[in-house]
């Protein structure tokens, strides 16, 4: 599932406050709690944008300079001086990319080898006219999955009949005790989901009916779409209109998106509350085979990996668009906002849907990467049961052996993965090898914003490796070439992807280990006390990942350079002979 965090929203009361702490403990996953919008409402659409236009680009800042935790990126840029770059391909797994974007158009990955709408495989990789990647989402015929079940929910199901009563251990095969301990894990993920889900529908039912009748009656009057920005100068001429104002104004500033149009963000809201129905009824109603009509593969066999279509942006952009600007965005063009790296093109994978993604297609989608030449492959969604995990470290594998580097997001749930289940993972389920070409990124904040740990972020001393920033993350989005902020772990993603795209671009010969190694080395812990993740105690934060540090742009360029041999300012650190990289028949 896509692993976007939570709205930045200040507590103003201490009805917010209590509902905000149960929120938080109960959003299940990934999703954008979109539950604390109502609570917005006193947050003045002026002061809405004097804090947006502060904090736009503050991840590429620098502590010491602009007084944000940063990741010093123009400093980095100064040290790289006039070096030249070679371009670099980053994959983006996610839920499709608009390809139409103004700071998108420019760093797309096209496939030079296939001639665009011919409708043949020009380049003979099975894939037809995939200009600008694949989409594992769609059929043959065009259509497309925009929502999918949830894994527990599709495990429960699958095993319910065999295991759902009193089951003797001790007769269990040890296979079967695995399955049966998964089936545990399923049902009491499913039964907690289905309360919470519940209990959230009816706090938002009534808003979800009136943005509704809202928005029809605007649409009325704009003929039909409008902005939030529109809005906020509309002038009323009844009580009404006032009444529709007010709500769907609610609606602009708890997303935080005020240029964003109407139709994006009740899209965005629908999608929300029906997945919430969808956890509500999971524990009595089998989920929907979604893809069965449309994909049409034969899910259990993995050879069956031509299918899909190549409309990679399908009808749900948003999120892969953010994370694509956030890594890309053309650098220096007086558009929007500039990304991490400067010589990059974006291949698109769309491969996660509204719901838990399957480990068929993400196998296949990081496959599909590597073999038409990504050298980094951003993962910005996750899931806590993964029954086909076999497929998905066999192409983690294949990945190593063709010295790809993948970045995966942390999620959104404040726990500790040390003790959490969370997939895709680099720990190999038959070998307990751990890929070493996997990078686990939690997000971190400012404390102008957020905090500098995310609240929201997941964390492991051991699980995680670095924190990036991940908060009030502003960057492109689709429609209209328009720009907002979004959060999650699934921002600090791309942040960590981006910084892997630049130092690939400028020093071609790294091993993803290397830029591993660069990126962790040159992470910086902050030295003090912060509020831990998912609870209101404080501890170092160096507790919350391997290195116990935020990444910095400047450090690893540096670091880059003196394994190349060449001087830099500062204490140089010690050389990583290159390592080995083991091949694997499994590729």
């Amino acid at each position: 599932m896509l692993s976007m965090g939570m709205p930045d929203i200040t507590p103003v009361t201490e009805f917010y406050n209590r509902i905000t702490n149960h929120y938080m403990k109960m959003i299940k996953r990934w999703m954008l709690p979109l539950v604390l919008i109502l609570l917005t409402a006193s947050v003045t659409t002026a002061q809405t944008a004097a804090k947006e236009d502060v904090l736009k680009g503050w991840h590429l800042r620098d502590q010491s300079k602009d007084g944000f935790f940063g990741i010093s990126l123009e400093q980095a840029y100064q040290f790289l001086g006039n070096r030249k770059s070679a371009p670099v391909i980053v994959a983006v797994i996610d839920s499709g990319i608009d390809t139409l974007h103004e700071d998108i158009i420019p760093v797309l990955w096209r496939n030079p080898g296939e001639i665009p709408g011919n409708g043949i495989d020009d380049d003979k990789n099975g894939y037809v006219d995939d200009v600008y990647g694949w989409n594992f989402l769609g059929g043959k015929d065009g259509r497309n999955v925009k929502e999918d079940s949830y894994e527990a929910a599709r495990l429960y199901h699958m095993l319910k009949k065999k295991y759902n009563g009193n089951v003797d251990e001790t007769r269990l095969s040890a296979v079967e005790k695995e399955e049966y301990r998964t089936f545990l894990r399923a049902k009491e993920d499913i039964e907690n989901s289905a309360t919470d889900a519940q209990g959230n529908l009816l706090f938002l039912r009534g808003l979800f009916k009136k943005a509704g009748t809202s928005d029809s009656l605007l649409r009325e009057k704009f003929k039909p779409e409008y902005t939030g920005n529109e809005l906020a100068s509309f002038k009323p001429a009844n009580s009404k209109e006032s009444d529709a104002k007010s709500t769907m104004s609610t609606l602009f500033r708890g997303f935080e998106m005020m240029d964003a149009t109407n139709v994006f963000i009740m899209e965005e809201f629908t999608s929300y509350y029906n997945g919430l129905e969808k956890k509500s009824e999971a524990m009595d109603l089998p989920p929907k085979n979604y893809r069965q009509d449309i994909v049409q593969d034969d899910y259990y066999d993995f050879n069956d990996r031509y299918y899909g279509n190549n409309d990679v942006m399908a009808s749900t952009p948003f999120h892969g668009t953010h994370v694509a600007g956030i890594i890309a965005a053309a650098r220096n063009n007086g558009l929007g906002m500039d990304g991490v790296a400067d010589n990059v093109r974006i291949m698109v994978i769309r491969a996660v849907p509204d719901g838990d993604e399957h480990d068929k297609d993400i196998a296949h989608a990081i496959r599909y990467a590597v073999d038409n030449g990504a050298k980094v492959i951003n993962m910005s969604f996750g899931k806590s049961f993964s029954p086909q995990k076999k497929w998905v470290d066999d192409a983690i594998r294949y990945a190593r052996s063709k010295g790809v580097l993948l970045v995966h997001a942390a999620g959104n749930d404040g726990k500790n993965l040390d003790s959490t289940h969370n997939y895709p993972n680099p720990v190999f389920a038959d070998t307990k090898e751990r890929a070493t070409n996997f990078i686990t990124v939690g997000a971190s904040g400012d404390p102008k914003s957020g905090g500098l740990a995310a609240d929201f972020s997941n964390y492991g001393k051991q699980e995680v490796d670095v924190f990036a920033p991940g908060v009030k993350i502003y960057s492109t989005i689709p429609g209209g070439n328009t720009y907002g902020f979004s959060q999650g772990t699934s921002m600090a993603s791309p942040v960590v992807a981006g910084l892997a795209a630049l130092l690939l671009s400028y020093f071609p010969d790294l091993t993803p280990e290397q830029v591993k190694y660069c990126i962790e080395k040159g992470a910086r812990n902050p030295g003090m006390q912060v509020k831990k993740p998912g609870s209101e105690g404080k501890e170092d934060f160096a507790n919350f990942s391997r290195t116990g540090g935020i990444i910095n742009a400047y450090e690893s360029v540096k670091i880059a350079a003196s394994l190349k041999g060449e001087r830099t300012d500062g204490p140089q650190p010690t050389p990583q002979p290159k390592p080995k990289v083991k091949k694997s028949n499994k590729g």
